[in-house]
């Protein structure tokens, strides 16, 4: 049977927690870079077919046949009615 040291135990949970913060950094890249522009975020919300665009919106189609629409906000782009969370938006 393997002992494992509190020494060892201790580097386990600084390393396990760096990559959780590590991860946490990347998802939070990888979000901003989506809503970043149109382009990004209608690959990252998985548009099969451009439907409309203006300045502001956009629809699409997704591949499994639900539209949705894309409007812009604060320079950011997002799927229209994700932004009630009032405060908490950034």
């Amino acid at each position: 049977m393997i002992t494992i040291s509190k020494k060892q135990w201790v580097m386990l949970a600084i390393i396990a927690s760096m990559a959780v913060v590590f991860f946490a950094m990347y998802q939070i890249q990888m979000l901003n870079k989506a809503h970043s522009t149109f382009a990004n975020y209608y690959a990252f919300r998985g548009c099969a077919t451009l439907l409309e665009k203006t300045d502001t919106y956009g629809t699409c189609k997704l591949s499994s046949g639900n539209i949705i629409k894309i409007v812009l906000y604060q320079d950011k782009w997002f799927l229209d009615g994700d932004l009630s969370c009032g405060f908490l938006c950034f």
